[in-house]
């Protein structure tokens, strides 16, 4: 499978009553704190990839994700992959989605090792990049007036 050059994020939350809660994972290989990320594979489009990406790090499966705007560009320089790609391209785009995952479990895959459900505020302030706070601050904001579409 080919590296597409662009990157999704996705969010889980959860709710209890009024309040949410967000998941947010730490990597196993530099102990960042981020959402589930990653890239699309061949002709996936964004949504497609993080619902892969979904599946393959936290092992929740659903189609129902919350579109949230672009966050922000990844240098090309971050990923291998970008020998493939057209040799002028320098930024590739992240999308971002929610996802409600009330009751479903999460699992682990090797890429974390721990997960966290945090309130709003101590989510922000532990993840590692901005683009993730965006994506939260986004989400948080959509949650709170109720504009899920």
């Amino acid at each position: 499978m080919a590296r597409a050059p662009f990157q999704v994020l996705v969010l889980p939350y959860r709710r209890h009553g009024i309040h949410v809660e967000y998941a947010i994972f730490k990597r196993a290989d530099n102990g960042a704190w981020q959402g589930i990320a990653g890239g699309g594979e061949d002709l996936e489009s964004p949504h497609d990839a993080a619902v892969r990406e979904l599946r393959e790090e936290a092992g929740i499966t659903t189609t129902a994700l919350l579109q949230l705007g672009p966050v922000g560009t990844v240098s090309v320089e971050n990923f291998p992959e970008r020998q493939a790609w057209d040799a002028a391209l320098r930024r590739i785009p992240e999308d971002a989605f929610g996802v409600a995952v009330d009751g479903r479990p999460i699992s682990l895959s090797p890429e974390h090792t721990e997960v966290a459900w945090l309130t709003f505020e101590e989510a922000l302030s532990r993840l590692s990049w901005d683009s993730n706070r965006i994506a939260l601050r986004e989400l948080h904001d959509r949650l709170s007036v109720g504009v899920l579409d």
